[in-house]
């Protein structure tokens, strides 16, 4: 009977332990507006941790905010800082057929202004939350969320760093570009949809816009190379998707690396 009392008090012992060192991330949905336009955002954070972060907006694949846009958000959240999945689409509006996404990311891509002004709004939602340092933001996307994040930093946003995942990439940089963010971009070397000229005139880009960036390449990994949707979604709709799960670890392993970088420069 002892022992057993032992062993139970061990296993409750574990569980605390276990329980304290992933934290409690706390979700929320949100809403916010841009132009009139209602935004139907999640918020997420350790409320164990005390303090202001650094804030992370989290900018969706074109199928619209969804699990997978919220799943990052809580995993940026364990990481310890305050996240925001935003919604570029209004209204929450998500796509179940590539036709439709096409369409709903080609209204948002074809005016920028727009695009920016959603953006924004969502940056600014996040800043003013009680657990963000409004000082240290940063944004990371999905295909399409990496084209805009690419574009947000092309176009002057003030953010410290963009992190784009298996995104579009720009090959035209706008009237006086000026990326002020430090930016790093995963790449499938096998997604057809970013061929390699695409790849080097986004460098080129990069460099007359005098941007501070970096590009790694997954040789083998294709388009949306970290979601493990992305299979079930590719055969579904004959694309092709496929899930990486090397070229997923490695870099969202690079992406903490980045973010520590630019969030903590006198420690690095």
């Amino acid at each position: 009977m002892v022992r057993a009392k032992h062993f139970c008090l061990i296993l409750v012992l574990l569980f605390i332990g276990s329980s304290a060192a992933f934290g409690k991330v706390k979700g929320e949905e949100v809403e916010y507006s841009a132009n009139g336009t209602t935004l139907k955002g999640y918020l997420a954070y350790d409320d164990s941790i005390k303090g202001k972060r650094p804030g992370v907006l989290v900018v969706h694949e074109w199928w619209g905010h969804n699990d997978y846009a919220r799943k990052r958000a809580n995993m940026l959240a364990g990481l310890g800082y305050t996240a925001l999945a935003v919604d570029m689409y209004g209204n929450g509006e998500q796509a179940d057929h590539p036709e439709k996404a096409g369409e709903l990311s080609g209204n948002v891509m074809k005016d920028l202004d727009n695009a920016q002004k959603r953006f924004e709004a969502g940056m600014d939602f996040l800043k003013k939350q009680n657990t963000v340092d409004p000082e240290r933001i940063a944004a990371v996307g999905y295909c399409f969320g990496g084209a805009v994040v690419l574009t947000m930093a092309l176009r002057g946003v003030d953010l410290d760093g963009v992190a784009s995942f298996h995104g579009m990439l720009p090959t035209t940089a706008p009237d006086n570009a000026n990326a002020k963010a430090k930016i790093i971009v995963f790449h499938g070397g096998s997604d057809p949809f970013v061929k390699d000229e695409d790849l080097q005139k986004f460098k080129e880009v990069m460099k007359n816009s005098n941007a501070d960036y970096e590009v790694i390449v997954y040789p083998n990994a294709k388009h949306s190379f970290t979601n493990p949707n992305a299979d079930e979604s590719g055969k579904k709709f004959d694309l092709p998707l496929e899930y990486n799960a090397e070229a997923d670890k490695k870099s969202w392993e690079k992406m903490q690396e980045f973010l520590k970088k630019i969030f903590q420069p006198e420690n690095n």
